[in-house]
């Protein structure tokens, strides 16, 4: 059995263009947590067929709201997450990278961020946007809970 241990690795570091890659459906859920003050819930469906379809709010203390519609479909073979800030038209982010229990889309182009992670830890789903503001790296990172049914 242990021949299989190196090919398993192997095949977990696969870029993501090389293999058709599935939906992470460990990500569908409704989760949710307070980070810095701000009530945050993101919601994704199951990943069955070739769309998982997401939605995600930040709520303020003082009553802001903001939203951001998301989706992950395959398109030509590999797996495109689609991001909708304020219902605004979607901004396209590649499939750079999956394994089991975490997925990376990147869009060099865009302003900023440049790459959307995901990944589970433990019971938690976290994400962290990343990617370069004038000639400096920055990025922001999240953990949330399941929410009560």
């Amino acid at each position: 059995m242990k021949p299989l241990i190196p090919l398993v690795a192997l095949l977990l570091s696969i870029p993501a263009g090389a293999v058709a890659a599935d939906l992470p459906g460990w990500m569908a859920g409704a989760w949710g947590g307070e980070v810095g003050g701000v009530a945050m819930e993101e919601h994704w469906t199951s990943g069955g067929g070739s769309l998982m379809v997401g939605m995600h709010r930040d709520l303020r203390a003082e009553g802001k709201a903001s939203f951001e519609f998301l989706r992950i479909e395959k398109k030509d073979g590999t797996l495109v997450y689609l991001s909708m800030p304020s219902g605004r038209p979607a901004t396209p982010f590649p499939l750079k990278t999956i394994s089991p229990q975490k997925v990376v889309f990147e869009n060099p182009q865009h302003d900023f961020p440049q790459r959307i992670l995901y990944w589970r830890d433990g019971a938690r789903l976290c994400a962290r946007i990343e990617g370069t503001i004038k000639g400096e790296v920055e990025g922001e990172q999240w953990c949330w809970s399941k929410l009560p049914k």
